[in-house]
């Protein structure tokens, strides 16, 4: 049983307890391997308890020279309770001079003290006791993060100006340069507003009209990289040719939340309209066989010709559902016609199957099987598109068919320059 004997009124600072008659500092750090928050508890005195009561700058201070003793322990061990109990008198009984000795040779927690208001050029000069006179009780965690992404920055030789700051903030990329970005205009100084939104508008103006598709080779939700690069190069080149003082983590910063904006939009809008459909596609009301579609797994969907939805969009629907790195072979197939297509997303490649003969007499029927390489996603769109539309006549003129496997194996090696 333990009783609280001094606590402040910001719960995560470590509290005093009496315990079994002793008095123990607790704090909160770490968590166990379940993630639930571990617990950490060591033994101080009279003398101590009264400077951690009156002394803010001297508590904050101890406890972030505790907590790299927490974070030691891991998921599992115990707290160096010798290791704790250590710091006690040169923290919170000796001279400022002589702590800020200590802090020079053992590991602290900078980010914890930032938090609660400390100066940082003179924490960074090794000055901790005097950087603790501005401290407060209540903490502010964004200034610790915002300290660590300026330190981040600095590493790579990044220097902000502030339009690039602004820019950051205003995407919401300034803490995390992973952060999806968004707009957060009431994020930046109203100053500096108008400069961010010019910036803005060089790169909508840029990619204007430009679009990134779906690639359901790779998901229900995944995007054409091809069309992202595309969008991310145009946007970059305009911002820098417009606004050449610039970083690049500004620049970047820009394309990434223009091509998200795009991404979202595609994800948003149904196959039928969004332009997924090409011209050669555009009067696909008038096929009048049904079309059968299956995967490497065998599993089959059917698409009728009343139905509501196109047979491109039911047809790439089905390859988002069913696409993995182990099913990567999709078929179209018109058994009226007696022609289909097999795509290859693992090859880059198509199979066109026409037949020849209809197998008489128990006999096999005889079909003609030509191939042809295919550039990404788009180049698919339009393969299956024109497919649907007109059957394998219509594949003509999309591609260089050849009925020679061997063939299409040295095209390849011409493509890719081996």
């Amino acid at each position: 049983m333990s009783d609280i004997v001094f606590t402040r009124e910001s719960g995560w600072i470590p509290n005093v307890i009496r315990e079994a008659g002793e008095l123990k500092l607790t704090l909160g750090a770490g968590a166990d391997s379940n993630h639930e928050p571990r617990t950490f508890t060591f033994s101080i005195g009279d003398a101590h308890l009264a400077v951690i009561r009156e002394d803010l700058a001297r508590h904050l201070l101890l406890w972030s020279a505790v907590l790299p003793l927490c974070d030691a322990a891991g998921t599992g061990d115990g707290l160096d309770e010798n290791a704790a109990a250590a710091l006690l008198d040169p923290i919170l009984l000796s001279a400022p001079a002589d702590v800020d000795a200590l802090f020079r040779r053992i590991r602290w927690d900078k980010g914890r003290l930032i938090a609660h208001g400390a100066d940082i050029g003179l924490l960074e000069r090794g000055q901790v006791c005097a950087a603790m006179r501005a401290a407060t009780e209540t903490s502010d965690n964004g200034r610790a993060q915002e300290y660590h992404a300026a330190r981040r920055r600095a590493g790579r030789g990044v220097v902000l100006g502030p339009l690039d700051a602004a820019i950051l903030r205003f995407t919401g990329q300034y803490l995390h340069g992973a952060t999806i970005p968004g707009r957060t205009p009431d994020a930046v100084d109203p100053d500096l507003l108008p400069e961010v939104m010019r910036v803005i508008a060089t790169a909508e103006g840029a990619c204007a009209g430009m679009r990134i598709g779906l690639d359901p080779r790779r998901g229900k939700r995944a995007t054409d990289k091809s069309d992202w690069d595309r969008m991310e190069t145009t946007v970059d080149a305009a911002v820098r040719r417009a606004h050449p003082g610039l970083v690049d983590d500004a620049v970047r910063t820009v394309s990434f939340l223009m091509c998200s904006e795009a991404t979202d939009r595609s994800r948003s809008t149904p196959l039928e309209a969004a332009g997924e459909r090409t011209d050669s596609d555009s009067d696909e009301g008038a096929r009048r066989s049904p079309l059968s579609f299956t995967d490497d797994k065998g599993v089959e969907k059917k698409w009728l010709p009343d139905g509501p939805r196109t047979a491109t969009a039911e047809f790439w629907e089905f390859v988002g559902d069913r696409s993995a790195g182990d099913n990567d072979v999709f078929t179209i197939e018109d058994e009226k016609r007696g022609e289909g297509i097999q795509l290859h997303f693992y090859a880059d490649s198509i199979a066109r199957v026409t037949t020849e003969r209809e197998g008489e007499g128990g006999s096999d029927p005889e079909y003609r099987v030509e191939y042809s390489l295919v550039d990404g996603i788009r180049g698919y769109r339009t393969l299956v598109s024109a497919f649907v539309r007109g059957g394998c006549a219509a594949l003509d003129r999309h591609g260089s068919w050849t009925a020679d496997p061997a063939e299409l194996e040295r095209a390849r090696r011409r493509r890719d320059g081996g």
